[in-house]
């Protein structure tokens, strides 16, 4: 038999041993028994000459064990709350300090292991609130450094179960957190005084110097006197012992932190988990996820600036979406991507094999939505000074640095990059968030300077010649319709039929004026440029359905932002300021202008941002998108003139099309399926966006009167 044979069956029979004794002897006293477990395992270290044999093959696992046991057992004995001799034995000795040193040397080879998992099971076995003394959230401070130090080390689990404990219990008590917060020079300082286990740790570890069992009080112990600056520092005393050694004696050396310099250290709990998120097991990672979640939901305002400035969190978490997103293959099909259901992140295990509609990089979308989910889930949980500096640095450091590039670029496909921005623009006005949708419009209409305003004397309230209001602007002489011929008489007669602007429109009898805009709506496309009423169940009132569900859900949303329920006063508003729609207007008001030119998914897209960022109940929106009777300012546009423009332009290429109203009937019925595919059609898409066009002037109108009925209905 080999000897590390004999030697395992030595350590079996010494376990089995201790059983039998136990079971035969009189139970001693819980501190007794507390003491001589400990006692057993500081003298192996003083007695054992073969310091690389591993932990398993000698007794301190099981010591340990029954240390913990006798501690729980302590406390169910007690009263809630109360502290008993073995507890007070753990702190007063500072055992937890010397299991710590233990552990950073591994020695022997796995206590490492051994101590995180007595420092776990202690933290989460015993109840009452340990980390407040400084002699247990000093080592766990310690003990936290050395996590993560090396990622796939035999000691990962062991080190993700004590980070997330350590978590757990600062979320139950976030105060504590501040225990964590560590100063640089601090964390320099207990780098330097813990590389070796002092003669003074062991010290007073054998205090079964009385016959009784108890402990030798500090005024019996010799030397206390010249111990005094030791007392004030440490803020209990040391005792005198027999067990003076060190682990210089035993060859022990401690193995160095590491090397590399980094200015984050004063949030090492923090630091440690970003290491193990890095973990190559993919449980570990996500552990150390659950962790960085927990605490960054701490309510402590000095944690969440310290999780911010002095660690790495905000640089993890965008450079890792950075690189996820450019391990993206470029040649991503979007329909793919549409088929991929919804992602949570830590549940994105995938197997290629047992994917039956698996498709070339599926696994790299997979893990790139998983982070940005995470990413999305840690900004939420977030005290709010963490959320806001993590927010910041996706926007800066992934959507500006990174996708703004690319989205700006027209040499892809510009027109598919334009469906997926407007894609992600319609997701995030479905976002239930007021500052987004101040962001991208409101800001730009609070002041109602799109509005020509001129206060109303008596005898210009009256309604003057052709219908128009005194001082009034006239569609026709707008600058932007300049390029209008004069000569079209089609299309003067189809201006003739817009309805009539006034600054503010008083709406003496409601059910006419809604009528009145509905109309405007619906009359914007001439009859020749119409098929819809050739095709059953294409017209206007199959949108009223999905108009008041859609505007009920919308207002469910906007409920908590205390929106006004009328525009702000005109005398309120600096309508000298010059007038801009913002970016976000301009780019639909554009891509709007151009519907006859552009691709019919484009189109799409386009109308379907529109028609949702209408449904919003704030008057401002309600004004500039769907009222024709504004009086625009001079060089402004609003989405009804922007569209009368495009039936302009409309009116005279129609002239130029032999056979457009049975082309454009065709058109229709493939899009809906109703012919079969057949030869290619001259114009296709200016037909297309003609069909477009109609579909759109009728919705709006739809969703122009759902708003108006449920502003009426009490």
């Amino acid at each position: 038999m080999c000897t590390k044979e004999k030697d395992l069956e030595a350590g079996a029979n010494w376990k089995k041993l201790i059983s039998i004794f136990k079971k035969l002897a009189p139970s001693l006293p819980l501190q007794e028994d507390f003491v001589y477990h400990w006692k057993a395992i500081t003298h192996y270290y003083i007695e054992t000459s073969d310091d690389k044999a591993p932990v398993t093959d000698t007794n301190i696992p099981s010591h340990l064990e029954q240390m913990l046991d006798i501690l729980v057992q302590e406390e169910n004995e007690r009263e809630s709350g109360e502290t008993g001799p073995c507890m007070e034995y753990l702190l007063h000795h500072k055992i937890l300090e010397t299991l710590y040193t233990l552990g950073k040397a591994d020695c022997p080879p796995g206590m490492k292991q051994q101590v995180l998992a007595f420092y776990t099971k202690l933290l989460g076995r015993i109840r009452q609130p340990l980390l407040p003394h400084i002699n247990v959230h000093r080592p766990v401070q310690k003990l936290i450094r050395l996590c993560g130090e090396v990622l796939a080390t035999p000691t990962e689990n062991e080190e993700i179960q004590f980070l997330c404990i350590v978590c757990a219990k600062l979320k139950q008590d976030p105060y504590l957190v501040n225990f964590f917060l560590e100063s640089k020079l601090k964390a320099m300082a207990s780098k330097e005084s813990t590389n070796l286990i002092t003669e003074d740790m062991l010290k007073g570890q054998d205090s079964l110097a009385t016959d009784t069992g108890q402990p030798i009080q500090p005024e019996e112990t010799p030397g206390t006197a010249g111990a005094e600056h030791v007392e004030k520092e440490d803020e209990l005393p040391q005792q005198a012992d027999d067990l003076s050694f060190s682990l210089d004696e035993l060859n022990v050396t401690s193995s160095p932190e590491s090397s590399t310099v980094c200015p984050n250290q004063d949030y090492n709990l923090v630091n440690s988990l970003l290491n193990l998120t890095k973990s190559p097991d993919g449980r570990i990672a996500v552990k150390a996820c659950e962790g960085l979640m927990l605490l960054v939901s701490l309510p402590e305002p000095a944690a969440a600036k310290c999780l911010t400035q002095s660690t790495c969190l905000c640089e993890l978490l965008t450079d890792r979406l950075a690189s996820l997103y450019r391990a993206l293959p470029q040649s991503l099909d979007p329909l793919d991507i549409e088929t991929v259901e919804a992602i949570n992140w830590g549940l994105d295990s995938y197997s290629h094999k047992e994917d039956a509609s698996a498709f070339p990089g599926k696994r790299a979308l997979i893990s790139f939505l998983s982070w940005f989910d995470y990413c999305d889930q840690l900004i939420k949980e977030a005290q709010k000074i963490a959320a806001v500096a993590m927010a910041k640095a996706v926007r800066e450091r992934f959507f500006v640095d990174v996708m703004e590039p690319q989205l700006m670029q027209t040499v892809h496909t510009p027109h598919s990059i334009s469906i997926m921005t407007l894609r992600m623009f319609e997701h995030l006005l479905q976002k239930p968030h007021e500052h987004i949708l101040y962001n991208l419009v409101l800001r730009n209409l609070e002041e109602r300077n799109y509005i020509e305003y001129k206060p109303l004397c008596q005898e210009d309230k009256d309604v003057v010649e052709n219908g128009q209001i005194a001082g009034a602007i006239d569609l026709e002489e707008d600058p932007l319709f300049t390029d209008l011929s004069p000569d079209n008489t089609g299309a003067q007669e189809w201006l003739s039929v817009s309805p009539p602007v006034s600054p503010e429109h008083p709406k003496n009898d409601g059910k006419t004026e809604v009528h009145k805009i509905v109309n405007s709506f619906l009359c914007l496309v001439p009859d020749e440029a119409k098929s819809s009423y050739h095709v059953e169940g294409t017209g206007y009132d199959t949108y009223l359905r999905d108009a008041h569900r859609q505007f009920r859900d919308y207002c469910l949303i906007c409920l908590r932002w205390e929106w006004p329920g009328s525009p702000r006063s005109l005398e309120k508003c600096n309508l000298e300021a010059s007038f801009f729609e913002g970016h976000f207007l301009k780019v639909l008001f554009d891509r709007m202008g151009r519907i006859l030119d552009q691709p019919y998914d484009v189109n799409l897209q386009v109308t379907s941002v529109l028609s949702k960022l209408s449904l919003f109940p704030h008057p401002h929106i309600h004004e500039y998108l769907l009222d024709p009777y504004i009086n625009l300012a001079s060089g402004c546009r609003s989405l009804f003139s922007v569209i009368v423009r495009v039936v302009g332009d409309l009116m005279v290429r129609i002239q130029r099309i032999p056979d457009f109203t049975p082309k454009l009937l065709l058109v229709r019925k493939r899009l809906l399926g109703l012919e079969p595919e057949g030869p290619v059609i001259d114009h296709m898409t200016l037909l297309e966006g003609v069909i477009v066009l109609e579909e759109f002037c009728k919705e709006l109108a739809a969703i122009a009167f759902v708003k108006y009925h449920a502003s009426s209905t009490p």
